[in-house]
């Protein structure tokens, strides 16, 4: 499919758009929701994180239902295989012949729901499917469709029955996304939005319709990818991935992606406010969604109760960003 050639303004407007129409089903979370559309913006996939009932699953909802693209939801268990989401060869009884049976993981956009109660060798294979965009279905390698994203949510507080994701696994999500309680009157609206004229658990969606197609989402990804980066914000960039590494408090600092994440996630930054370059505040404002999920607390720093979001914020304070 060729994507769609956008100007700035055009793609600025379109993102607009998706955002009033999630808006529609999403009551406040305006963070959250920015930073899922930075991860689409930049190709990249989203980890959500939250207790239950704060709208992770409504929020992969209504962004799959203001695009018009191909849209898939696996339920992780801890008894699904590797083959229950890529696929497998079934014996077609009229010819005879194996034919290959396409997974869930064949879509656009992939709802990894509770994704850390799925165990290792399922893990590995959406790990794969993430990184390479492609999946091995009895030893045929299979393209996915473009664009693809996997929004994956867990639940930081239950730990029976599930897995820890591997740290290569977390490391290929673009951004960590924490949501949590809304405001008082965040609430009000939520529970009036919901119980209006709704029977029983139905989520809010009815109002929510498409305003992307695939074609115009690959255009917005590609004018994403050419948003200028002074070599200035680079090296700031840089620097904060690789404070990390040796900052008070984490044993395990952030690999490349980190620095990488930040220049893909900070081009979003820029294009969702309708500029054609990155700045040093665009690159903080990501730093932590990021960051947060490529770093190892030490453990005098979990013994004192530090979060990761702590550490990397007294860490950016230290690092002066450049004046452009």
């Amino acid at each position: 499919m060729t994507a769609t050639a956008l100007t700035l303004d055009q793609a600025t407007h379109a993102v607009a758009n998706l955002r009033a129409e999630i808006g529609k089903a999403v009551v406040g979370q305006r963070e959250v929701i920015d930073q899922t559309l930075m991860a689409l913006m930049a190709s990249g996939h989203v980890l959500i994180e939250g207790v239950p009932g704060l709208g992770k699953t409504l929020l992969a909802r209504a962004l799959a239902l203001s695009l018009s693209l191909q849209y898939g939801r696996i339920q992780f268990t801890p008894d699904l295989m590797p083959s229950d989401i890529t696929g497998h060869a079934l014996l077609d009884p009229g010819s005879r012949e194996l034919r290959v049976w396409r997974g869930p993981v064949f879509t656009n956009l992939l709802l990894a729901d509770e994704i850390n109660r799925a165990p290792a060798k399922t893990q590995s294979a959406l790990l794969e499917v993430m990184q390479e965009y492609q999946a091995t279905v009895e030893n045929q390698t299979l393209a996915l469709p473009r664009p693809f994203m996997v929004l994956a949510t867990q639940n930081p507080v239950e730990s029976e029955g599930t897995y820890p994701l591997p740290e290569a696994q977390v490391d290929r999500f673009l951004l960590k996304v924490k949501i949590d309680y809304p405001a008082l009157e965040e609430e009000v609206a939520l529970v009036k939005l919901t119980t209006h004229k709704q029977s029983g658990d139905q989520l809010p969606l009815a109002q929510v319709r498409p305003v992307l197609d695939a074609a115009t989402v690959q255009g917005i990804q590609d004018l994403c990818a050419g948003l200028r980066v002074d070599e200035r914000v680079l090296d700031y960039a840089v620097r904060i991935a690789r404070g990390t590494r040796d900052w008070p408090g984490i044993a395990l600092g952030c690999g490349s992606r980190g620095p990488i994440a930040l220049i893909r996630a900070g081009r979003a930054a820029a294009l969702l406010t309708g500029r054609e370059f990155v700045t040093p505040d665009d690159i903080k404002s990501v730093a932590l969604p990021a960051l947060r999920h490529r770093i190892a607390l030490s453990p005098d720093a979990q013994l004192e109760g530090r979060e990761a979001d702590e550490l990397i914020s007294s860490l950016i304070e230290s690092i002066d960003a450049p004046r452009l």
